[in-house]
Order: structure tokens, then sequence, then C-alpha cells
């Protein structure tokens, strides 16, 4: 056990496959003494083999063991739930505040690790119903696994995402989140850091804080700012409902966020969070995407923030990719980011 940089106690363990689990709990919450996991497990053997593509340079992943990962589960046999007697899950302990722990089906492992983050033990909640005191001490969770992830040799960028709604692909309806680990740098990255590198040679200043400035600046397109982060569509907008939330201040990841930028994201992003939920009086099915600094290169450009999208364009209409977007990776948009923008303003007044 110990009590992570910014206050959180953190208490590990190892599940009966030799996997680690970790429980996050506030400060002040009871030391916790983890139960074990009585299920006896074989140790895993996870495969994963690398390509690379010669015509873009992307690397592609193939874990064809992940075709055998739970799927839908009914609601008293989630593995991510808390354990109870005779029904042992993921989680051996009878309640917990945030665990994490390594995925049983991991996309990659050996060079990588992909792991597993539990918001709550609450099976019917999801992040929008989190206390703000709940949602911080996921942050805390968020930025402890980056600090330590981001320390291993094998690693060159850690992704903390959600994923939320059956729309989106959703195997297991319990609120969670993941953390991928990747031993290489994602496209979307290594494209990101090309532009800020370029951008930094011709006007001398960082990308991202100049777009931040810009879209506070014009003010149209933000959501909601506080003392620390402002949410805002941005002017490109992919998808049908997206808002980018941005630190104030040039972070290269969560765990340099300070005890105030942390208090502050967490309020904001409630906020946020229920304002897509009251956008069409359900619940919005989105990706939820923390973008960091490399590990090694091109740190000094990164600038982290987090994308929320959506794919729901109407009430009752979900958007699909369809041939310049799968085919081309030419986005066409049935949206307008200055109309999204006063919906989402609108619904939170």
């Amino acid at each position: 056990m110990n009590t992570t940089p910014r206050g959180a106690r953190r208490t590990d363990t190892t599940l009966s496959d030799g996997r680690q689990l970790i429980y996050y709990d506030p400060a002040d919450a009871p030391v916790r003494v983890p139960l074990e996991d009585t299920r006896g497990l074989p140790a895993p053997k996870p495969q994963a083999e690398f390509r690379t593509d010669p015509l873009t340079g992307d690397v592609i992943t193939y874990a064809t063991h992940r075709n055998t990962r739970t799927y839908l589960p009914p609601a008293d046999q989630c593995p991510l739930d808390a354990s109870k007697p005779g029904n042992p899950t993921e989680i051996p302990d009878l309640d917990y505040n945030v665990a994490v722990f390594e995925n049983r089906f991991p996309s990659f492992s050996g060079p990588g690790r992909c792991e597993v983050v539990c918001f709550t033990s609450d099976h019917n909640k999801s992040f929008t119903e989190l206390s703000q005191g709940q949602a911080r001490l996921v942050v805390d969770a968020w930025a402890d696994r980056t600090a330590e992830l981001s320390a291993r040799p094998d690693v060159e960028y850690v992704f903390p995402f959600e994923n939320r709604g059956r729309e989106i692909g959703v195997t297991l309806s319990h609120p969670h989140g993941q953390i991928y680990a990747y031993p290489f740098l994602p496209p979307r990255t290594k494209t990101l850091m090309a532009r800020a590198r370029e951008y930094q040679e011709a006007a001398g200043s960082n990308l991202f804080a100049d777009v931040l400035a810009a879209e506070r600046k014009d003010g149209s397109r933000v959501i909601v700012e506080n003392g620390n982060w402002t949410a805002f569509v941005p002017e490109a907008a992919r998808w049908p409902v997206e808002v980018h939330l941005y630190p104030h201040r040039q972070v290269a990841d969560l765990a340099e966020l300070s005890v105030e930028e942390r208090d502050d994201f967490a309020q904001l992003y409630l906020d946020v969070l229920h304002r897509f939920d009251s956008q069409y009086d359900d619940a919005l099915p989105y990706i939820a995407a923390w973008n960091s600094a490399p590990v090694r290169v091109d740190r000094e450009l990164g600038y982290l923030h987090l994308e929320l999208l959506s794919i729901r364009r109407a009430k009752d209409k979900i958007k699909y990719l369809a041939g310049s977007e799968s085919g081309m990776g030419a986005f066409i948009s049935d949206t307008r980011p200055e109309d999204v923008a006063e919906s989402l303003r609108k619904v939170g007044s």
C-alpha cells in the first residue's frame, strides 16, 4: 500500500493467474486488506503480432486470442463487478472505489500493456453519474498509471480512454475504461506530432496552445470553462457531437496535472457529460480519448487534452463511416460545429 503523488491511496495485489490488480481509495478511507482471488485461473498466454503497412508506415496489431473474450454477459455475471459469495470476478473484494487490472484479453502484452479501469463498483452507474469526488479519484488513477507505464522501456505512448454504449461496440456494460500502453506511436499521434513540429518551426509557438487561445478568443464554439480548463467544439470537428477539453497550462500528460487542475477537470468533465446526455434526453454513446505527449519522441510538442466524440447525429440516427471516411479518411459531417456548440450551451443553461 502507498499514496499516489496527489493523495489517493493505492493498494497493490495480484490475481490468481499473476496479473496485477490495483485499488485506488480516498486518502482518508480505511486501509484496504485485499481479498484473495480464489478462481485458480491458468497463466495467461496472449499472443500478439505486429506488422507494418509498407504503404502508410502504420503498425497493425493482430491479437486473435481476443475473439474468445467475454461478450455482453448477463448483468449478474459481469466480471467487473465486485465479487460476491459464490460469484468470484476479476475484482476479489466485496466493494471498491476504483480498480485497475491487467486485461485478461489484451490487444498486446510483453511489449506494451493493456489495462482495465473500473470507475466504480456500482454496475448501474455511468461516469456521468459519479460524484465529483469519485470522478477526481479516477483522474488520480489515470495519472498514477500514466506515470508508471511511461517509465517502462517497452512503452512509447500511454492512452487512457473510455467507450460508452453498445452503438460504440462496448461488450461489458459496467462503467469502465481502458489504458493502452503502446509499444509504438499510434498513427494519429504521429500525424499530430508532425503537424505540431511543422507549426513550431513556422510560427515559433505550440500548435495546441494556439488552437486553444484562438477558440477562447472567438468564443462561438466554447461550451463551458472554469479556472483551469476550457471545453469547446473544434472548428473542424469530424464527429456529429465532438468536444475537446484543454487545460489552460501546457502539460505533457495526466501525471503532470496539479491538484487544482485535477479538481477543475473533474468538475468540467461531469458538466460536459451531463450536457451530452441532455442533448437528446438519452445516454449519448461516446468515446473519451486522452491525447498526451509521446513518452520519448517529440514530448515537448505534446499538449494533454481530452477528445469526447459521439456518433449520434440525431435523436434516432447514428453516423456510420461510409466510403469517403473509411476508404479515403475524408470526413463529411452532417452537423455544423457552431450549431452543436450552441445546442450544448443551451442544454446546460
